[in-house]
């Protein structure tokens, strides 16, 4: 990573291996309470691949205090989710996944409350950005807190936005040089497979099923099983945790050109899509899948090559980067 373009390309790599998983693990879901190997896969997916994603994105939000930045982001985050939202109320209610046509744009369908936290992350920027590592650990503190307010919820993506907020003004806080440390540490990438190792060992022998709900962050802790003060100190854990893995995740990425790094740019394009091909394959093969892991692997890494793809970009670019 020592220069602009082995950093570009770096972070693309990083970019597509996150989409993959991302799609994957969306595409394993409703198989993973009967499959061992697919619930174990699904918790280690999900317990850090949305908190790199979010890391990297706050990383790239050094330049909030640039002119026109907020409108930028106005463009290419919040608009984008009012039209996904609508476009998924309408599909949900034409598959008969909804009874009414109704658009709420306050309730973020699946997906998509990534979009709306991650302008609620640009704007908390404003504030946490000058108090710099003091902001953290007050997003920390608030990102447990959060969990203590029974209705704080899905609405507006409020509960995922303090949660995850913390990863995201992490990225933020870290400069090149910071990461250098870690990704380029002599020992890095052996330390980094045999933390992914543990805790694929550690999830697939300990990883009780109902504890999903705390990866997914979208919730309360009442919510969750019944409210505990202790609960605080689960998830602060949990923070410690998942930056463990993240920063094993990160010095395994490698720096050079492949054919999917380009894909890495696109990665808003595979998100936004995706879900629609997933639901649909499952919908179709309900339950047939489900144990044919090849296929599930192979199925999403095509997801993000075709939607991924220029030709994708070229005709869906006005509805995904609608100009104003």
């Amino acid at each position: 990573m020592s220069s602009t373009t082995s950093r570009s390309k770096y972070f693309d790599n990083a970019k597509f291996i996150l989409i993959f998983l991302v799609v994957f693990g969306h595409m394993i879901s409703p198989y993973k309470e009967q499959d061992k190997v697919l619930f174990t896969l699904y918790t280690v997916i999900f317990l850090f691949h949305m908190p790199a994603f979010i890391l990297i994105s706050g990383y790239f939000a050094k330049g909030y205090k640039n002119k026109g930045y907020l409108r930028k982001a106005v463009q290419k985050i919040l608009i984008p989710y009012f039209i996904f939202q609508i476009i998924y109320s309408v599909v949900y209610y034409l598959v008969g996944k909804e009874k009414t046509l109704e658009f709420d744009l306050f309730q973020p369908h699946w997906s998509l409350w990534f979009l709306l936290s991650l302008f609620f992350w640009n704007l908390l920027l404003y504030v946490f950005a000058r108090l710099k590592w003091v902001g953290l650990i007050i997003a920390v503190i608030l990102g447990i807190a959060i969990g203590y307010f029974e209705h704080a919820g899905s609405f507006l993506s409020i509960s995922r936005t303090f949660v995850f907020f913390p990863y995201f003004l992490l990225g933020f806080l870290l400069n090149g040089d910071h990461l250098k440390r870690v990704i380029g540490a002599k020992f890095a990438v052996p330390a980094g497979v045999v933390i992914i190792i543990m805790t694929f060992l550690f999830f697939g022998l300990s990883f009780p099923q109902d504890a999903v709900p705390w990866l997914l962050g979208d919730t309360s802790y009442e919510n969750m099983g019944g409210m505990q003060l202790s609960d605080g100190l689960l998830r602060a854990l949990q923070y410690i945790l998942t930056l463990i893995v993240v920063f094993g995740f990160l010095p395994l990425i490698p720096s050079n050109q492949y054919r999917i790094t380009k894909i890495g740019e696109r990665t808003l394009y595979v998100y936004l899509f995706h879900g629609f091909i997933i639901k649909s394959i499952q919908f179709i093969l309900p339950d047939a899948i489900s144990d044919n892991y090849l296929f599930l692997l192979a199925f999403s890494f095509m997801i993000c090559i075709v939607l991924g793809s220029y030709m994708i970009k070229k005709y869906t670019r006005p509805l995904v980067e609608l100009k104003i």
